[in-house]
This record gives structure tokens, C-alpha cells and sequence, in this order.
């Protein structure tokens, strides 16, 4: 099952394309931490539970709801692969493709087709924009 499908099928299950709503519907634990100003969220498994770190305090405001969604992506799709790990010793190759498909989760669930056809009279980077999804993660929309 590819990303877009995946994204279209829990925002009809759950009735909502917010990140933190689906993750509390998935039983997907979310906690905020001081995660060291390295990063602004993580994702982690611990004997079979699943959470997502989010450094409230770093995060910048326009930013949480992308990187909230980030995190459910590696939840979603990645559940099992450690990035930080594979960034250390695959020299990134498989750590890279683990974070596109987070970053496509992202954009998928936050630029999903209903929220662009609610909003046609709006730009794509506008509403990309008003849903905190960096410009240059917009090309990762599929249509």
C-alpha cells in the first residue's frame, strides 16, 4: 500500500487528519521532553509500545504540527526502523529513505486532497504554509 492511500484511509477512519488526534486514536503515546536541541521530535518503540517524542519547548510553533506528523509516519510506515542507528552505521543510505517516507507521510496527511479541495481558492504553498509544512517538503505531494 503506498503513503497517499495509507494517509486517505486513516483520515476516513479516525474522521480527522490531525497528527496528535490520530495518534491518541492509534494508542500511539505522545510525550514531551527536552530531546537536547538536537532534534525537534523522535520516534521510539519500547517492548511493543510505541511513542512519539516531541521537544515542545525547541519546536517552533509553526513546525508542530509537521513534525508531529513526521513522527506518526514513522510510526505508521516505519515502525520498526531505528533512525538513529541506521544514520550511524549505514553511513545514512537507509536512514534517508526512512525519513523521506516520514517527510511523505507528513505532507500526505497534511495536504491531504480533501484539505485541497476544501481550500481551492488557495495556493498550494499557502496552505502548506498555514498547516506548518516547509516549502521545500511540498514537491513530495502526490497528485
Amino acid at each position: 500500500m503506498d503513503i497517499k492511500d495509507r494517509v486517505t484511509k486513516l483520515i476516513k477512519k479516525y474522521h480527522t487528519d490531525n497528527p496528535i488526534e490520530l495518534a491518541k486514536a492509534l494508542n500511539i503515546h505522545i510525550m514531551y521532553t527536552d530531546l537536547g536541541g538536537a532534534k525537534y521530535g523522535n520516534y521510539m518503540r519500547y517492548k511493543r509500545v510505541k511513542m512519539i517524542l516531541i521537544d515542545k519547548d525547541r519546536t517552533p510553533p509553526e513546525l508542530f504540527q509537521f513534525v508531529a506528523a513526521h513522527e506518526l509516519g514513522h510510526a505508521i510506515c516505519t515502525p520498526y526502523d531505528n533512525t538513529q542507528w541506521l544514520n550511524r552505521y549505514t553511513m545514512k543510505v537507509n536512514s534517508d529513505r526512512v525519513e523521506k517516507i516520514a517527510h511523505q507521510f507528513a505532507v500526505e496527511l497534511l495536504l491531504n486532497d480533501q484539505y485541497l479541495r476544501d481550500n481551492e481558492d488557495y495556493g498550494i504553498y499557502t496552505l502548506a504554509q498555514c498547516r506548518g509544512v516547509p516549502k521545500d517538503f511540498v514537491q513530495l505531494k502526490s497528485f
